[in-house]
């Protein structure tokens, strides 16, 4: 058990002790959005590697559980009985009533979480009743995030349209320009990630993740053995979705932004990608590639301003060609080699 321990332990390490005493406060901002990312990555693993359930639309969920956090940050700008400013340059006048309860943070964060939990539990029902699956699923909820793309766009007055919101200042009485805000919201993002995975790690490894595996590999199989699969895909689902909201939640004091570009159906294929390089079957897989195609992705922007997305699409077919189980295989089967 120790043993098993040992690498989570050594990543906790140099995560919270030797990242913020190494890294310079840009860079360590980057490796927290990059550690947000892996939080739906996380999700992704849960749903996609362990159950089978290809989701293109982690998107969507990101993105509401992002919106909530960045509408009360802008209540909190604006002061009793103010308006947003992109309202202000809308044209509105009063704060729209959808508006009102996000000026609770504790409303803000719940929503956050609960907000994409709750749209995940209806689609789930709804689909996974029907035995919707497989390519159909993908589809679907890649429809979604195109669909709310559209509606976000469509309401500047309400959501910014495609700005989005951006301009945050303050979180909790703190300055987000202050490089301890920043150094505290990485933390936060590291620690959240890590019981994330833990907590995960545990559920999958339990009776519910050995009848998840089971529901991917042979669902009409469990099925005649009384078991309701639908039932464990929509849980699973919903569980991912809650991760989404999370990750947007933190996303948005740690960049500063969210808007339509930032959770539609391109990003929400990124992080598939991301999780496939990693390694879908195995959570730890989920978490590195959402690090490593992020830090690729920086890198790559940074030294080839032309061509970094040719190098980002090369990098992924490098990893799927040697390594067709992602990073995460391929380590499994060098650390194989060496005990035999």
């Amino acid at each position: 058990m120790i043993r098993r321990n040992l690498p989570f332990a050594a990543v906790a390490v140099a995560a919270l002790v030797v990242a913020p005493l190494l890294l310079e406060p840009f860079r360590l901002g980057l490796l927290a959005k990059y550690l947000c990312y892996a939080i739906v990555a996380l999700g992704i693993g849960l749903a996609w590697g362990k159950g089978g359930m290809l989701t293109l639309g982690q998107g969507v969920f990101f993105g509401l559980g992002g919106y909530a956090m960045a509408m009360y940050l802008k209540l909190t700008e604006a002061g009793p009985g103010g308006l947003p400013d992109f309202m202000v340059w809308s044209g509105v006048e009063d704060l729209p009533a959808l508006w009102t309860p996000f000026a609770n943070p504790v409303f803000a964060l719940a929503t956050a979480v609960l907000g994409p939990m709750a749209l995940a539990a209806l689609l789930g029902t709804l689909v996974f009743r029907q035995r919707v699956r497989g390519a159909y699923f993908a589809i679907l909820t890649q429809a979604l995030a195109a669909a709310l793309v559209i509606l976000l766009v469509g309401q500047q007055g309400l959501t910014g349209g495609t700005n989005g919101m951006t301009n945050f200042f303050e979180l909790f009485g703190q300055d987000l320009a202050d490089d301890s805000t920043q150094r505290g919201l990485y933390l936060v993002t590291a620690g959240v990630l890590g019981v994330l995975y833990l907590a995960t790690r545990q559920l999958v490894a339990g009776r519910f993740g050995r009848l998840l595996v089971a529901v991917r590999d042979g669902e009409d199989r469990v099925r005649f053995l009384g078991y309701d699969p639908a039932l464990v895909k929509t849980v699973t689902f919903v569980l991912s979705a809650g991760m989404a909201g999370l990750a947007g939640a933190l996303f948005v004091p740690v960049v500063g932004i969210i808007s339509p570009a930032l959770l539609g159906v391109v990003p929400s294929l990124e992080l598939v990608v991301a999780v496939a390089v990693g390694g879908r079957h195995a959570l730890a897989g989920a978490v590195l590639g959402a690090v490593v195609m992020g830090y690729a992705k920086t890198a790559f922007s940074e030294q080839f301003a032309d061509g970094w997305l040719y190098l980002q699409g090369a990098l992924f077919i490098l990893v799927m060609t040697l390594a067709p189980k992602g990073i995460a295989g391929l380590l499994g089967r060098v650390r194989h080699a060496r005990t035999t």
